[in-house]
């Protein structure tokens, strides 16, 4: 069958080519056959090579206070400035045992401090300001400061992290605090790491900068208790940016500069290594977006996206959804959005069916092709491990290998667990040599506790498809076995666009049963369209939806039998929510007991309804 689609735009990546080696015990392991591109041995010889070669090109770039121009820094004024704070670190007597930890989002005082550190060999660690300007307890951002033992702490404006900093003060009384509003009182205000006149000792400490040193703490999202630390070294963070350059089919001085507008924190392995370490390889140029795919904020990243036409646009599901909202309706902003994208790249979770579809029809409309689609999948402890590096004409795939990682899939019950090897890898989490007993087998590979599979287990180079967690996966009483991570987005995507999230309980019981929470732009018309009624009247219009649902979905490992809508948001304080918006399943069941026992037992609740 002929396919009259219009053809896609150039994806300029080398193609799936795997070593696939079977062994007698069922396990595979699964190879690039590309290799991995030689790269400097660590981000500041990076950063030090770009500002060399292109000193005058823009490079980061945030709005004044209220969506004001837009200001920032060349690659030699951001050269001079990590240079100088560098140099601050040195006098100050920071080495690779004196972190600096980062409580505030993004920002250019943030980006070149991190360069300053990565420059001077001290390991920055940034951590999700949420745990600072959300949390009541700040219990999760004392864990993460005393497991690194950080000797300073930034915060761009004290006076929003006032409680947040007294805390961490009554924890370590000579801790050194810089800001840039001079709150609270005795901070160092960030100018002043800036004024350093460089010596001999910066490049000294450029050139002692190896594959092992420690360039930053990560921590993970600490769903299943506190966050855990995760070291990530300069050599894991280049080996990423080797196994990227191995895959492309252009040389970088050949490639059109990257620009990128950057909204999800550097606190996360994403944003914080993949795209802006990524983005120190390219030489390019990162629009800091103050935006966020919430309503009332989202509207601030349309605003950019008039003005910044990026050349890759990565980001989370929902983002890509409201973003299609917009561009459905505003020819001006679909006009500068396909400028010059070259692809798009989601992460986090699967983009629906009908979410891809209107994403290429808006392509279509605007450059007559389709537009190459990607994800990459990986995790703190592991960089990225596999890519969608060619183009697909579905999503769902988590790719293959990149080069210079080996995965392994072992059985586990009915699914394939995922596990890995490479330098990407971290050599284990700070301090907690049981946790790292747990997380690595015995042949050093790194466990992750996902699923996957071939999607042809004929052809392995179409690639390898997510099959949920193994963890939260259970039975039914009737031993039939429900995918957790494969049902929920699909059950998601088919109640859209009436609900946010929901959690899938049902283990040892009759039928499956959810848990949901409704969209807020949902409940809100609802309730402004019905009054008292309003989320009665939406519960049942989600039920409706459970319902076609349900008519598709095969057998009772799919069905749905009962739901209820939450009116409580999940907690981040109780793990009910990750830093990253996640939920976390195990977390929301355990918290709302009780919830899920009205779920079982038909009381009456007008938010709770049987689905055919």
């Amino acid at each position: 069958m002929t396919d009259t689609k219009p053809p896609f735009s150039p994806l300029p990546q080398k193609g799936p080519a795997t070593d696939v080696e079977r062994r007698e015990d069922g396990s595979i392991l699964i190879r690039s056959r590309h290799d991995p591109a030689d790269v400097p041995p660590n981000l500041a010889a990076i950063f030090r090579e770009r500002s060399e070669a292109h000193p005058d090109r823009s490079f980061l770039l945030q709005r004044e206070p209220g969506h004001g121009p837009w200001t920032g820094v060349t690659w030699a004024e951001a050269r001079a400035a990590a240079d100088s704070i560098a140099q601050w670190l040195i006098d100050h007597d920071f080495g690779a045992d004196d972190p600096v930890m980062v409580i505030s989002g993004n920002s250019l005082e943030h980006g070149l401090l991190m360069l300053g550190c990565y420059t001077a060999g001290v390991p920055i660690a940034p951590v999700s300001a949420a745990y600072s300007l959300m949390s009541q307890d700040h219990e999760k951002l004392l864990h993460c400061f005393r497991k690194i033992g950080a000797k300073a702490v930034f915060a761009k404006e004290g006076s929003m992290h006032s409680a947040a900093l007294a805390r961490l003060r009554d924890a370590a009384p000579d801790l050194i605090v810089i800001t840039c509003d001079g709150e609270p009182g005795g901070a160092v205000d960030f100018s002043e790491l800036c004024r350093p006149e460089p010596t001999d000792k910066v490049d000294e400490r450029v050139v002692a900068i190896g594959p092992d040193t420690v360039g930053k703490y990560l921590f993970t999202s600490g769903s299943t208790g506190m966050p855990k630390c995760v070291p990530q070294t300069h050599g894991m963070m280049t080996t990423v940016i080797a196994g990227q350059e191995g895959l492309a089919e252009e040389s970088r001085d050949k490639r059109e500069p990257a620009v990128g507008l950057e909204w999800m924190p550097w606190s996360h392995i994403s944003a914080g290594n993949i795209f802006f370490n990524g983005l120190l390889w390219a030489g390019g140029t990162m629009y800091l977006d103050e935006g966020k795919p919430i309503p009332g904020m989202f509207e601030t990243t349309i605003k950019n996206l008039y003005e910044v036409s990026p050349t890759v646009f990565g980001s989370a599901p929902v983002a890509f959804s409201m973003l299609a909202d917009a561009m459905e309706k505003d020819e001006r902003l679909r006009a500068s959005f396909f400028k010059r994208v070259i692809s798009l790249g989601y992460g986090g979770a699967t983009l629906s069916d009908d979410l891809y579809d209107r994403l290429q029809a808006l392509a279509i409309a605007e450059t007559g092709k389709r537009i190459p689609i990607t994800t990459m999948y990986g995790a703190t402890e592991t960089q990225g491990i596999t890519m969608v590096h060619w183009v697909v004409d579905r999503v769902g795939l988590i790719g293959l290998p990149m080069p210079g990682i080996t995965l392994k899939l072992v059985p586990n019950g009915a699914k394939m667990e995922v596990r890995v090897k490479g330098s990407s890898v971290t050599p284990g989490y700070k301090d907690d040599p049981e946790k790292n007993a747990e997380a690595f087998d015995e042949e050093g590979f790194y466990c992750l506790g996902d699923a996957a599979g071939f999607l042809d287990e004929d052809d392995p180079d179409r690639g390898l498809v997510f099959d949920g967690r193994v963890t939260e996966d259970f039975k039914l009483s009737t031993g039939t076995w429900v995918s957790v991570g494969t049902l929920r987005p699909q059950i998601v995507a088919a109640c859209s666009p009436l609900i946010h999230d929901c959690v899938v309980a049902g283990q040892d019981r009759e039928h499956i049963g959810l848990l949901v929470w409704p969209s807020p732009v949902a409940a809100q018309k609802y309730v402004a369209e019905n009054g008292p009624t309003g989320l009665a009247n939406l519960a049942e219009d989600i039920a409706s939806k459970l319902a076609s649902f349900n008519a598709s979905a095969g057998g009772t490992s799919r069905k749905v039998g009962s739901m209820m809508l939450l009116t409580e948001p999940p907690s981040l304080d109780a793990g009910e929510i990750t830093d990253k918006g996640y939920i976390n399943q195990g977390a929301v069941l355990a918290k709302r007991a009780e919830a899920v026992e009205a779920l079982y037992s038909k009381e009456s609740n007008p938010l709770f309804l049987e689905v055919p």
